[in-house]
């Protein structure tokens, strides 16, 4: 079998690629621009076009699976429709598997993918063989997939276009509720809307494990018929962890709760969580530039996000001086939360900003990283703009040295200037 993908560098959606080409089918594809991702694929035999043309779907293309990132006038996608090819989207593809397996949804607007991630640990600790998808690489296994024989599905469960209502979960986690993916929902109620719709989806047999003294969890208790598990009630003993931060103890308590609704032993799953070593771009380690600096990179592109790793900067490194590099990332998101980012860099010593990152979307004239720079100031904290990477890098390594720490935060292609400087 031959299935194309487009937009096959996507941290979800190469997973269904690293599967099929695990399967034996033919895999091609096509995305913006070369990654760690794509040339991982490649090694594995994918075939992967970095443009997006109507000649790159072959003619004995038998399935087309898409990201829903791309607009519905990409070539690709009209090709495939006027030659009535069979198409999915990735959301699509992870309900067929979701289907077919005892599937734990892990949801939430903060944290789903470290808590994937941990979740995966402990159930490979306990031999329980899972197959997993999680929206960044485990340090681990050296992959976002890993193909597993039991009945057991972890996936992490993305709430952006409602695309995790296709799935059909027995355990789901809600790790939190907040404003996001605002170009399109309308406002916190309609994202908790979606929450409470995938938690009515629970079997009665199943169960929604939540915050639930959360007024945002409110809506999803009431919808579910499912058993409600509140994960704050796991957070004993505190578990040893090497990563970082209050949050990844609340994300600890989440993974703990699946563990004891499954009757997995305590101490083995305690004993997981200890071990777990992180995933790419949650606060990882890159290594020293040749200053001396030390280099973390972080996915984060949410006020709050920002907020929870640079307070875990500072409890790692009480006694540097930290420097925020920060990518926003879309400018829907940059204008919808500017506030919010302005306020959310308290924490570090000095802020550079780079251009925002478009991804998916037109130039908007109306928000800028210049703009937002000025607000972060206007906030008492000294920040900085600068036109490109190169001109960051100098600033940098001139500015800094073994008593600073970096730090990357952003979920564009940010991480490429960390790699750079280390």
């Amino acid at each position: 079998m031959s299935v194309y993908f487009a937009g096959i560098g996507g941290i979800g959606i190469s997973a269904i690629a690293r599967m099929m080409l695990g399967e034996g089918k033919i895999v091609t594809g096509s995305d913006r621009s070369p990654s760690p991702i794509t040339d991982e694929l490649t090694k594995l035999g994918a075939i992967i076009f970095f443009d997006h043309r109507a000649e790159h779907i072959r003619p004995n293309t038998e399935l087309v699976v898409y990201s829903i990132a791309l607009a519905d006038d990409n070539p690709e996608l009209i090709e495939a429709r006027h030659r009535g090819i069979p198409m999915k989207s990735y959301p699509e593809m992870l309900g067929e598997i979701s289907r077919a397996k005892f599937t734990i949804a892990v949801s939430g607007t903060h944290g789903k993918t470290t808590t994937t991630a941990m979740l995966a640990k402990i159930f490979i600790k306990a031999g329980l063989d899972p197959t997993v998808i999680v929206g960044s690489i485990l340090f681990d296994a050296g992959s976002n997939f890993i193909l597993g024989k039991s009945r057991y599905f972890i996936v992490e469960a993305c709430e952006y276009k409602r695309s995790f209502l296709n799935l059909a979960p027995q355990i789901l986690i809600v790790t939190n509720i907040d404003n996001d993916h605002l170009d399109y929902y309308c406002d916190l109620a309609d994202i908790q809307s979606a929450f409470a719709e995938l938690a009515a989806k629970l079997p009665s047999t199943g169960a929604l494990i939540c915050k639930a003294a959360d007024p945002f969890s409110a809506p999803l208790i009431k919808a579910t018929k499912a058993r409600v598990i509140d994960y704050e009630l796991f957070g004993s003993p505190i578990p040893k962890l090497t990563v970082p931060g209050k949050h990844n103890i609340k994300n600890a308590e989440a993974a703990r709760a699946v563990s004891s609704v499954l009757e997995i032993n305590p101490a083995l799953a305690l004993e997981a969580l200890e071990q777990f070593s992180g995933t790419w771009r949650r606060f990882e380690y890159k290594g020293k530039a040749k200053n001396n600096a030390l280099i973390y990179d972080d996915y984060a592109h949410h006020p709050l996000e920002i907020q929870a790793t640079l307070s875990a900067g500072r409890q790692l490194f009480p006694d540097k001086k930290i420097y925020a590099v920060f990518q926003p990332y879309l400018y829907s998101r940059t204008r919808l939360l500017f506030n919010d980012f302005a306020v959310s860099f308290k924490e570090a010593d000095e802020v550079v900003v780079a251009p925002i990152y478009a991804a998916r979307e037109p130039a908007d004239p109306a928000v800028s990283s210049e703009q937002l720079t000025r607000a972060i100031a206007g906030q008492g904290v000294s920040a900085r703009y600068f036109t490109d990477f190169f001109a960051i890098a100098r600033f940098l390594l001139k500015a800094t040295g073994p008593n600073d720490l970096i730090l990357f935060l952003g979920a564009g292609d940010i991480y490429r200037l960390a790699d750079l400087l280390v």
